[in-house]
């Protein structure tokens, strides 16, 4: 057989899974193939998004030792490829994958790249009979990891089958972590983006440690009811009878499993302090989640329950380990063992990309009430310019939320008007404003379901009632919830496609904690990407170096420009006309904290700016002809090379295709023109400057030529209609077989009947050729 006729799948199937087969693995459950490792980064423009799927990653071949624990991942190459062409791709694989072990074959052996080799040649290349077997890449991976024969059966205790597989940096962040336990380290740190699924891998790391030490407990720890009750009854449900939630200040020692919020094991009174109930070694294992909210503070709540139950591991998980002053996480539990950051998120097409729109108030950039201003209550307003900062902290402008909630209304108008959405605000007072304020802007909507705004903060029961049903996909209501602080952290709400921002942020921790809320995909319900508005500057964080996943826009209109952003944003030089950089802390009034409410100072906006996130990962603001122009330009170095690959291409749509998947979407560039323009003429008119011509202008021109003059009866009838196919629908259902099923070409006769018409389908598809180039023949100048 001549392997050079074969495709890179008959080189699998034939001489590389039987060389894996025969080196005695398991090909049912330890080889998988074309293992999908990422969804495939959003590309988002104008009220678009999609997939690139040219940035999905597949490899051809992972095998494990046993499910979750990857070993090595071996690439394929039809054999018109060398051997070693496939080895780069396999290397990048393995570090995502966090394996040692890359193959490379094309059918004739395999290169084999071994990290494990201190000395040597740590890529060889071996004949297919000399693959090596899983016990002897096990061996050798269990000595590069550092893992003696003594703790090698923790670390290779089995996941616990959930029925859907880790991705990849879920199964590496329990690998490590269990690694570290089973090094004997006590303090172990994960990191991981909000919406990456640290619930479900701390499930997995409580699994395999509960499974390896028989009769441990093991304590999990949060700050939120909810986020106990969402776990226990979700990821954690596996544990069944084993598993109970402390609550009632109260305790059953039977159990093994134990979740806790944590404000129910401590109190300020010794009593309260129910955790002194189990004894100091009680536990073996401590999980704290989100524990950037306290737990590496000395003087916290959390680190007195650390301290009791100090000789147990404590395991911390957070998306935003904090570094200040007063309290550091990594000083407490050590260097992470495992960072997923959003940025990676967001690149992996795991975590919603988001544009920003940042609204400037003028009275935000400054106001001064004039001599002797009594507020609503009667209050002198004291003299001093009042800021950004001492909005809804010190002074209550109630026209002030009327503007932001009329700037609300407007996007979602001008979006969707059932989108989910957060307003997050200075403090409860604030929230319950905005809310009336809210309500007031969308009588329409609110009159029809009073739920369609709610406050949900603490203090607020009606509303923390609702809390579930606005977290659910499948409830519509509540569409718009106020809130301060509750729902900062911890709140899976993964159809939210609207983060507004009205409250000031000094922390970067609570910064992305917040920006977590909307990271989450929900393709079923058409959540790829999110808009964060922004009142307070707060997204002027994204500068910050700490910060690790900029947006995709930035947009800052007007007082009198649209707040959803346009196709283009202002020019460069144009985007802010507000006073860039930090605004300075109001000063201390002294004693409680005097609030002014003034009812009669109107606000206006005075500017907005959009701004996106390129696929390079830097932020940039153009307009999306600049950015199909760029973009068109990395594939294409002329109009020659273009029109080369056009008119050599088989098939348009396979050109159209492959630009589509670089992120440029010829819908909307069409929108823009306001013509009904093909691809080709788009790329030639946006790219290259050529003036366009409409598809209808396309096809008369062929029509002029009498292009059909050799053909009759049928065939002819065939290809006009084809070429009014073209001029409605474009080129990609002229190339489709499955257009001849359509009418009015099925009251001709049937698929057959009119391929053979034109005397077979080589003959058809030569006629089809024959018509692009006629449609292509005259380029515009």
């Amino acid at each position: 057989m001549n392997k050079k006729t074969l495709s890179e799948r008959d080189i699998c199937t034939q001489y590389i899974t039987p060389a894996i087969a025969a080196a005695q693995w398991n090909t049912e459950l330890q080889m998988r193939e074309e293992v999908r490792l990422t969804d495939g980064r959003v590309v988002v423009r104008g009220q678009t998004g999609r997939r690139d799927k040219s940035s999905i990653r597949r490899a051809d071949y992972v095998l494990y030792y046993k499910p979750g624990l990857p070993l090595a991942v071996v690439e394929a190459k039809d054999n018109n490829h060398s051997m070693r062409d496939g080895i780069q791709q396999a290397l990048d694989y393995a570090a995502m994958l966090d394996v040692p072990f890359a193959f490379s074959s094309n059918g004739d052996g395999f290169v084999f790249h071994d990290r494990t080799r201190t000395d040597g040649a740590l890529e060889t290349e071996i004949a297919l009979s000399a693959f090596p077997s899983p016990e002897e890449l096990w061996q050798r991976y269990l000595a590069w990891k550092g893992i003696g024969a003594d703790i090698a059966p923790v670390y290779a205790q089995d996941y616990h089958n959930t029925g859907k597989q880790p991705r990849y940096y879920q199964a590496t962040a329990v690998n490590r972590a269990i690694e570290a336990i089973a090094k004997g380290q006590d303090r172990v740190l994960l990191v991981m983006a909000t919406g990456t699924g640290k619930t479900y891998t701390a499930f997995q790391i409580i699994w395999r440690f509960w499974k390896s030490h028989p009769n441990s407990r093991i304590l999990f720890l949060a700050d939120r009811n909810i986020l106990v009750d969402q776990t226990k009854s979700n990821d954690f449900k596996p544990f069944g009878g084993a598993m109970t939630k402390i609550e009632n200040r109260s305790i059953d020692k039977s159990y093994e499993i134990y979740l806790s919020l944590y404000q129910a094991v401590t109190g300020t009174e010794e009593e309260k302090n129910i955790y002194r109930q189990f004894s100091p070694d009680f536990f073996d294992l401590v999980v704290i989640d989100e524990c950037h909210r306290g737990s590496a503070a000395e003087d916290s709540a959390w680190r007195a329950v650390l301290d009791y139950f100090s000789g147990a591991v404590h395991l911390g998980l957070t998306a935003t380990p904090k570094e200040t002053e007063a309290v550091s996480n990594i000083s407490y539990f050590g260097d992470p063992v495992y960072t997923y950051s959003l940025k990676q998120g967001i690149e992996d097409g795991f975590l919603a990309p988001y544009k920003v729109i940042r609204v400037d108030l003028d009275k935000d950039l400054g106001w001064r009430p004039q001599a002797g201003k009594l507020d609503s209550k009667g209050q002198l307003v004291e003299d001093r310019i009042y800021n950004q900062r001492d909005m809804n902290r010190t002074l209550v402008l109630t026209q002030r939320d009327e503007a932001v909630a009329r700037r609300i209304s407007e996007f979602l108008r001008g979006t969707d008007r059932m989108a989910k959405t957060i307003v997050f605000c200075e403090d409860i007072d604030h929230a319950a404003r905005m809310r009336q304020a809210l309500i007031n802007a969308n009588a329409d909507l609110a009159s029809r379901n009073p739920k369609y705004v709610m406050q949900i903060t603490g203090d607020n029961l009606e509303g923390k009632l609702e809390l579930d049903n606005f977290i659910d996909p499948e409830k519509a209501y509540p569409v718009i919830a106020t809130t301060s602080r509750l729902m900062t952290t911890g709140v899976d709400a993964k159809t939210c496609k609207l983060v507004v921002l009205d409250r000031t942020i000094n922390s970067m921790t609570e910064f992305k904690q917040i920006i977590g809320r909307g990271t989450r995909i929900d393709e079923e319900y058409g959540k790829l990407w999110f808009s964060i508005l922004d009142f307070k500057r707060a997204t002027e964080l994204f500068a910050d170096p700490a910060f690790d996943g900029e947006p995709v826009v930035i947009y800052n209109p007007g007082g009198d420009e649209p707040v959803v952003p346009p196709e283009e944003p202002p020019p460069p030089g144009q985007e802010s006309r507000g006073q860039p950089g930090e605004l300075p802390e109001p000063p201390a009034t002294g004693g409680e904290r005097i609030k002014y409410v003034i009812e009669d100072v109107p606000v206006y906006v005075v500017n907005e700016r959009v701004q996106y996130y390129g696929p390079d990962g830097r932020l940039i603001t153009e307009s999306l002809r600049d950015y199909t122009r760029i973009q068109i330009g990395k594939r294409f170095a002329s109009l020659d090379d273009f029109l080369k690959t056009w008119n050599d291409a088989d098939r348009k749509a396979t050109v159209i295709a492959e630009l589509e998947n670089q992120g440029i979407l010829f819908e909307e560039l069409a929108k823009e023109t306001g013509k009904a323009l093909d691809p080709f003429d788009l790329v030639c008119h946006i790219a290259f400057g050529r003036k366009p011509l409409t598809r209808r202008e396309r096809a008369e021109n062929v029509r002029k030529r009498d292009y059909f003059t050799r053909y009759e009866g049928t065939a002819r009838k065939v290809l006009e209609l084809l070429l009014d196919k073209y001029a409605d629908a474009g080129i990609t259902e002229v190339e489709s077989m499955e257009v001849l099923q359509l009418q009015p070409f099925d009251a001709i006769g049937s698929v057959s009947q009119i391929i053979k018409a034109f005397g077979g389908k080589p003959a058809y598809l030569g006629a089809i050729r024959e018509l692009e180039r006629g449609l292509y023949q005259q380029t515009a100048n």
